[in-house]
């Protein structure tokens, strides 16, 4: 029998997860699910996602794909994995796709948002999904350092040291902070890639432009010089999620 490509739509909770890609000595998202796939086909499957998100990382809708031998049409899937998997990951669709479909190799974008909570006391139920920061923010501030990263540029000043992505050039498309309820504030970014620990480490440094440590101008000069040690700290992994990944028609 042939191979068929599935693709799967999924959201979840990475609290309790050390990130997608399998490990030797800790859960991850991709053994979970791959081992849930096994069951339900018998076959040792390769599950792809759009791209690796680290520990404690959430996602809304993230894109896997994985081949497979089996009868089994995508709805069944759907309706089976969800059945077997924990209750933090949810199959939010599942359909076949062209055998060329690559979760990650065929992503046009993908849209990252990070969460912040703005105000003096905490939200203890909302505690795993966003970072509370007590003092004021400046969200002008904020938002005038964003639009410097809107263009082609090179982003070393925000990648992880030890990061094994050869080229730091990435293509942003939108970088906007809203606020969609009192004291809640949202980054959103939406790039042809990311680089590791990139929306972490700009959400960071543009809290410091938040909170007057350092300005718009300041920003920019910190993007310029390429350089992470200038750059601010690593946003916390629990306030950040991705949101969507876009394909070309083609591609699906």
């Amino acid at each position: 029998m042939d191979r068929k490509n599935i693709r799967l739509i999924l959201a979840y909770d990475g609290t309790r997860y050390h990130g997608w890609q399998r490990q030797k000595n800790a859960i991850t998202l991709q053994e979970v699910i791959e081992k849930k796939i096994q069951v339900m086909t018998g076959e040792a499957p390769n599950l792809v996602a759009s791209g690796r998100t680290d520990a404690g990382v959430h996602a809304l809708n993230q894109v896997c794909n994985f081949l497979t031998r089996s009868p089994i049409p995508p709805p069944a899937f759907q309706k089976g994995l969800n059945s077997l998997l924990p209750e933090d990951i949810f199959i939010k669709d599942a359909a076949y796709v062209p055998i060329h479909f690559h979760a990650r190799y065929s992503a046009k974008s993908k849209m990252y948002e990070y969460r912040i909570l703005n105000r003096d006391e905490p939200d203890i139920f909302q505690r795993g999904f966003l970072w509370h920061i007590r003092p004021r923010l400046d969200v002008a501030s904020m938002a005038a350092c964003l639009s410097h990263l809107v263009g082609a540029h090179d982003f070393s000043s925000f990648r992880a040291s030890g990061s094994g992505n050869v080229d730091p050039v990435r293509s942003m498309i939108k970088a906007e902070i809203h606020s969609p309820e009192k004291d809640r504030l949202r980054i959103v970014m939406e790039a042809d890639g990311f680089l590791r620990h990139m929306v972490r480490n700009i959400a960071g440094t543009v809290v410091e432009a938040g909170l007057g440590k350092i300005t718009p101008r300041g920003f920019q000069e910190i993007m310029e010089a390429k350089d992470r040690r200038l750059a601010g700290l690593t946003a916390p992994a629990r306030g950040l999620f991705l949101v969507k990944v876009s394909y070309s028609e083609s591609a699906q």
